[in-house]
């Protein structure tokens, strides 16, 4: 004879699988920040993004589940290393349509392009580094008691 499974409170089965998303979605955004910080290519830089965005709106969806205090910290933290890499983002696409109009490769304008994306990805790769030195997954996973 089998033996009975305690019932659980939906309540509480909706808490665990939140806790859960959550969980997973922390451990692919550090992940990708760790990938855009070694990589530095375009590719990575956008993986980077939809991590982000993808914690974001977990956090944002589940957060009746979550302490409350320390899910909009981690949201603020979150949107300022997305506005960079978007900034990022922003050139690489730049890049990547201009020569399609005709421009020549040694165009003052790409150059600007080029040099504003090599100082937008070290904002980048300093805030990811800066991840890294605080411990911020962990200090997450801790605070949102995962």
């Amino acid at each position: 004879m089998k033996p009975r499974a305690r019932s659980r409170k939906p309540d509480q089965l909706m808490r665990d699988y939140a806790t859960g998303q959550v969980a997973d979605l922390l451990r692919r955004t550090a992940f990708q920040a760790n990938r855009a910080c070694v990589l530095k290519h375009a590719d990575s830089v956008h993986d980077l993004r939809v991590s982000i965005r993808r914690l974001t709106q977990c956090l944002r969806a589940f957060g009746q589940f979550l302490p409350q205090g320390r899910v909009k910290k981690i949201r603020q933290n979150l949107k300022v290393t997305l506005d960079l890499a978007s900034q990022v983002r922003n050139r690489d696409v730049a890049l990547e349509l201009l020569p399609r109009v005709a421009l020549p490769p040694e165009s003052s304008l790409l150059e600007t392009l080029r040099a504003e994306r090599t100082e937008t990805e070290n904002a980048l790769v300093a805030e990811l580094k800066l991840w890294e030195k605080r411990g911020v997954q962990r200090k997450w996973r801790s605070r949102l008691g995962l």
